[in-house]
């Protein structure tokens, strides 16, 4: 279950919740099964943060840093990941993800996925 704390300071600002980050590069983020969802998390800084099974439908992630962080499960209905970095992000089984979706983001073909989410470049091994 997702850390109460860090899910509300994410909520109440993304360069708060950047600066949290700063300060606190050991912190791995829990964000499990969190509720985000319709949130601007434009830029937010979710580095190897845990967001396996997080409600974040209509979520913006536009320029969100994702880098290593687990999807699993994740409900992407509508989000929109313009210019999000998933360098090697987990989205296996990630729900309501599309290809159309996927191809804006910087560096999703390293990402692990499904095969429906090819997207014409190879899927990395696990």
């Amino acid at each position: 279950m997702a850390n109460e704390d860090q899910v509300s300071r994410l909520r109440d600002n993304v360069a708060a919740w950047n600066a949290w980050r700063h300060g606190h590069p050991d912190v791995c983020p829990d964000l499990c099964a969190g509720a985000l969802r319709g949130l601007d998390l434009s830029g937010a800084d979710l580095a190897g943060a845990d967001l396996r099974d997080a409600d974040l439908r209509g979520t913006v992630l536009r320029s969100a840093r994702l880098v290593r962080a687990r999807l699993d499960g994740a409900n992407l209905f509508k989000a929109v990941l313009d210019d999000a970095d998933l360098e090697n992000a987990v989205l296996t089984g990630a729900r309501f993800l599309q290809c159309v979706q996927l191809i804006v983001a910087r560096n999703w073909w390293t990402a692990r996925r499904d095969p429906s989410l090819e997207c014409g470049a190879p899927i990395p091994a696990a």
